[in-house]
C-alpha cells in the first residue's frame, strides 16, 4: 500500500490518480491514518488540479463504503440533490421536487444536510416542516416504504467525515468534497437527478455516476443554478443503460413561462417551508410551482415512470393537484417521528 505522500507527489507533479488509488487514499483518511496537515495538503492539491471522473469516482466509492447503510428493500430508488455553490440562490427546489416525485410514485431516498452554501439546506427546511431529520437507518427505510420518501441526514450517515469536516471548514474554499456528498447516497440509489454548480462539471459527473453503477441519471445545470431552470435553457447529460447523451430543454417548450430570479429567491427555513407548503397545497400556482414540477418531472423520468418530459410533467402536476405529494410529506412527518 502506497503512502499519502506518494499520492500527493503524483497530484503535485500534474498527474492523475486511478480509481483504485483515489479510493485507497480516501480509505486511509477515513481510517484515521493521515494527519490533518496531510489532509489539508491533499484538499489543496486537488483544488489546484481538475479532478478526473476516475478520481471523483474513487473518492465517492470510499465514502459509500464507509457510510451507514439504509436497506429499504426497494428497487429503483432515486435521489434528487445538487452540489450547492450555484451562483443563483433559490428556495429549496430539489426537496420540494423530491416530495412531488414521491407523490407521483417514485421511491425517493433523499440525502442531504443543513445549508452550507445557502441560507437553508434540505435538512433545515424538512425540520421546519416537522420531519425528524436524524432517525436511524431502520426508520429511514420505513419512511421510504410507507411515505415513498425518506431523509438521510449526511452527518449521521457519514461518520467517517469527522476526519475531514473541521479541515474543510478551516480552509474556507470549495474542495472535492463539495461534489462527493450527492455521489454517496447511503441507500445505494441506482438513479438520480444531480445538479451541478458549473456547466464544466456536467460530463465529468455523469461519467462518474456511470462508473459508480448508476442505471439512469440526469446531471443538470441551468443559468447559474444547480437545478433545471425556468430562467432559460438547461443543459443536461442523461445516462440511460450505459449511454450518455446531451439534452437541452427550454421551459417554453412545455408551456412554462420564464421566471425571474426574484420570483425564485431563497429565505430562511421558515420561509422555505412556507413556500413548499403553499406549492403542495395547490395555493402557489406561479413560477415557484413551475420550477418544482419541472425538476420533479426529471426525477419521475429517472425513476422509470415516464419516458419524456411532457408525460413526466403531467404526472408531477397530478401529484400536486390530487394531494399525493402533500400526503407523502404528512406520512414522512408521521413515520420519521416514531419512537
Amino acid at each position: 500500500m502506497a503512502t499519502i505522500t506518494k499520492y500527493l507527489e503524483i497530484i503535485l507533479d500534474g498527474g492523475d490518480l486511478t480509481f483504485e488509488q483515489a479510493k485507497e487514499l480516501q480509505d486511509m483518511i477515513f481510517g484515521g491514518e493521515v494527519t490533518e496537515v496531510q489532509i489539508a495538503a491533499f484538499l489543496a492539491a486537488m483544488r489546484m488540479k481538475r479532478a478526473t471522473s476516475s478520481e471523483i469516482a474513487g473518492l465517492a466509492q470510499s465514502l459509500r463504503d464507509h457510510a451507514v447503510r439504509v436497506e429499504a428493500g426497494i428497487d429503483n430508488l432515486i435521489d434528487t440533490c445538487g452540489t450547492g455553490g450555484a451562483a443563483v440562490k433559490t428556495f429549496n427546489i430539489s426537496t420540494a421536487a423530491a416530495l412531488v416525485a414521491a407523490g407521483a410514485g417514485a421511491y425517493v431516498a433523499k440525502h442531504g444536510n443543513r445549508g452550507i452554501t445557502s441560507k437553508c439546506g434540505s435538512a433545515d427546511v424538512l425540520e421546519e416542516l416537522g420531519v425528524k431529520i436524524d432517525p436511524g437507518p431502520d426508520i429511514v427505510a420505513e419512511c421510504i416504504r410507507q411515505a415513498h420518501i425518506g431523509f438521510m441526514f449526511a452527518p449521521k450517515f457519514h461518520p467517517a467525515m469527522r476526519f475531514v469536516q473541521p479541515i474543510r471548514k478551516s480552509l474556507d474554499f470549495r474542495t472535492a468534497f463539495n461534489i462527493l456528498g450527492p455521489l454517496a447516497n447511503p441507500a445505494g440509489v441506482t438513479a438520480q437527478v444531480m445538479g451541478v454548480a458549473e456547466e464544466a462539471l456536467l460530463d465529468r459527473i455523469c461519467e462518474t455516476l456511470e462508473m459508480l453503477g448508476a442505471k439512469r441519471a440526469m446531471v443538470v445545470h441551468g443559468n447559474g443554478m444547480d437545478e433545471i431552470s425556468t430562467l432559460g435553457t438547461t443543459q443536461i447529460r442523461q445516462l440511460i443503460g450505459g449511454n450518455i447523451t446531451s439534452v437541452k430543454i427550454d421551459p417554453a417548450d412545455f408551456g412554462i413561462s420564464e421566471a425571474s430570479i426574484d420570483e425564485l429567491k431563497t429565505g430562511d427555513a421558515i420561509a422555505n417551508a412556507g413556500i413548499i407548503r403553499g406549492i403542495l397545497a395547490g395555493q402557489d400556482k406561479g413560477p415557484r410551482k413551475d420550477i418544482v414540477v419541472l425538476n420533479a418531472a426529471a426525477a419521475v423520468i429517472v425513476a422509470g415512470l415516464a419516458d419524456d418530459f411532457a408525460s413526466a410533467i403531467e404526472l408531477a402536476e397530478t401529484s400536486v393537484s390530487n394531494g399525493s405529494a402533500s400526503a407523502c410529506l404528512e406520512k414522512l412527518i408521521e413515520v420519521s417521528n416514531k419512537k
